[in-house]
Order: C-alpha cells, then sequence, then structure tokens
C-alpha cells in the first residue's frame, strides 16, 4: 500500500503507452490507492486480451497504484455476412464456399465460415476437422480452427458422426443462430455455406443476419439454372445484393488424352448472369484434382496446385466487391 495518494496524471501516461490507447477512464477509488482502468479489447483476439490486461496490471503498480481494477469491454463488430447459396443440392455450394474463404483468407480478410447445411454438412470434412468438438465461452461457441486459417462452426462438428439431424424448422433455426453468434474473435467477415433451396434457414438468415450480399452457385444445365433463379429471387425480395453467379463443374479433361467434354452444358451460368443483369465470377471445372483433395480434407484454394486457381479467381471477385462495399 502507498504512503501517499498516487499521481493521477501519471497513472494515466502510464496506461495509455502500455495499452496504446485502451485504457481510459482512469480514476482512484480511495485514498489508499485503488485504481479502476477501463480497456477497450475491441478487435483484439481473445488470447491476446489477458495478456494485456496482465501488462497493464503490472505497469500501474509499478507506477504507484497500490491495487488495479480492469474492466474489459469491447464494442460488438457487426460481421459481414457473405451467403454462399444455390438452388438445388449437388451443384458444389459446400466446396465453393470452403475454398472461397480460405482463398479469401489468402487475400488477408479476417474470415471464418459458417457450415449452415444444417442437414447435410459437409465443410468438417472439407477442412479436415471431423471429430473436433466445438467449446463453449459463456453463453457462445468457439469457432473450431484448422490447418488453413479458417475458423469454423458446423452441426456436423457437434452431432455425433454419421447421426441423422432430424430437426424441424424452429430448432434448425436456433442452430443457426449459435452457429452465427459465436466468439468470432477479431473475424470480420462470414462465409455462410447455406443449404440448397428457400427453405427454414434461409429464411431465418435473412430474418436474424441479414447478409451483405449472396453469391449463387450453379451447374451449366437448365435445370440447375432454373433453380438457381428461384434462390436469387428470395435474396432480391428480400434486399440481400447478389455478389454473382458461379458456373461449377463447367467442362472436364479427360485424364487420359486432355479432351475437354461439357457433360453439364457450357456457359449456361454465365449467359444467365447476363441476361439477369449479375456479375459472373467465373467457372470452376468438373476436375479429379479438385474431387480427390476436397475429399481427403485439403482444398484446393490452400496450395500452389492449379486446381486451386478458379476459386481465388472467384474470391478476387469478392473481395473486390467487399472492398467497394466498405468504401460507400
Amino acid at each position: 500500500m502507498t504512503d501517499t495518494v498516487p499521481d493521477l496524471a501519471r497513472l494515466t501516461a502510464a496506461a495509455a503507452e502500455i495499452s496504446e490507447g485502451r485504457a481510459s477512464g482512469l480514476r482512484l477509488l480511495d485514498e489508499a490507492g485503488t485504481l479502476a482502468v477501463v480497456l477497450d479489447v475491441t478487435g483484439l483476439a481473445a488470447e491476446a486480451r489477458q495478456p494485456l490486461e496482465d501488462r497493464l496490471r503490472a505497469g500501474l503498480l509499478d507506477a504507484g497504484a497500490a491495487e488495479v481494477r480492469i474492466a474489459m469491454t469491447a464494442e460488438k463488430k457487426a460481421l459481414t455476412i457473405i451467403a454462399v447459396g444455390s438452388g438445388k443440392g449437388g451443384v458444389g455450394k459446400s466446396t465453393l464456399a470452403a475454398n472461397l474463404a480460405v482463398a479469401l483468407q489468402r487475400r488477408g480478410v479476417k474470415v471464418g465460415l459458417v457450415d449452415a447445411d444444417i442437414y447435410g454438412p459437409s465443410l468438417p470434412r472439407l477442412l479436415d476437422s471431423e471429430g473436433v468438438k466445438p467449446e463453449a465461452r459463456g453463453s457462445k461457441l468457439v469457432p473450431v480452427p484448422n490447418a488453413y486459417g479458417v475458423p469454423m462452426l458446423s452441426t456436423g462438428q457437434i452431432a455425433a458422426p454419421g447421426q441423422a439431424i432430424a430437426w424441424r424448422g424452429p430448432m434448425a433455426g436456433k442452430a443457426l443462430e449459435q452457429l452465427v453468434d459465436a466468439s468470432w474473435g477479431d473475424i470480420d467477415t462470414l462465409v455462410v455455406d447455406l443449404p440448397p433451396g428457400t427453405g427454414d434457414v434461409q429464411l431465418t438468415m435473412i430474418q436474424r443476419h441479414k447478409p451483405a450480399g449472396a453469391v449463387i452457385v450453379s451447374t451449366p444445365q437448365d435445370l440447375a439454372l432454373i433453380d438457381a433463379a428461384r434462390a436469387i429471387s428470395l435474396f432480391e425480395q428480400a434486399d440481400v445484393p447478389i455478389v454473382g453467379l458461379v458456373e461449377n463443374m463447367a467442362g472436364y479433361a479427360c485424364p487420359h488424352c486432355g479432351e475437354v467434354s461439357d457433360p453439364f452444358g457450357s456457359g449456361g451460368a454465365e449467359a444467365a448472369a447476363k441476361a439477369m443483369d449479375l456479375d459472373f465470377l467465373g467457372r470452376v471445372p468438373l476436375a479429379m484434382g479438385i474431387r480427390l483433395a476436397s475429399d481427403g480434407g485439403v482444398p484446393p484454394a490452400a496450395g500452389t496446385d492449379p486446381a486451386g486457381e478458379p476459386f481465388h479467381a472467384v474470391a478476387a471477385k469478392v473481395a473486390d466487391w467487399l472492398d467497394a462495399r466498405k468504401g460507400r
């Protein structure tokens, strides 16, 4: 305990230097030298907060405080949500979502990933995190890390392996709420892999966590494009901007002779984007390398394999869209 009341000006200067301007509201609670401090940890990762608090407390004790009481505060950061949707299943939406998130991370975007395909979660396999359970911090889930730098949450990490997830709409909506409203730390962009179609999860997403934009995935054939148009219509009715359309499974190169064939057609998504006055974000081929890497939990966008190039091209356009939005 100090014999005299500490110099508040000296303590304030020390707090500003140690915390790099994050400490404020310093006040002495008594003549014994008990000091109260507000520490703003907005934007700091969870693992960086405690060390900063410890350094601040030690520095203020050295500067003359007898006791230091620190209240940490953080503004709740509004996440920019990019929804990845499709009109029907089997068009490679989850593969696109996983690789888009990885490619954005490679471009310096602080990105997280939510597997909102409640009934058919596949992102744990795509990012090699099957069997890893998320922890809870208070009432919020803590996203699961992976080798690719993209924290993720999925019902596939919560349910037992192989267990059927037979939930009615309200339960699926509650699950989505837990996945999105998690403890994301310094993440500022969230890629959300939606289930196919235009059902309960999509409606809950729009009502409670309105996306900043939507990326629509389709294969080139007419039936897929008809369903993709329905997904686009849902987002447009809810005033969610369409970032653009991606054509997946666009052309297959024979591994033996190299000849390219188009089992699902060619150019359909690009033509549809033009007809609907939407941006065309790019095409991803039907490639054995993408399939093998994805099944093995290694997203092609994570390495230098040429199979990842189409995903990086799509991510570049999405990143440009995000930058343009921030500049408004």
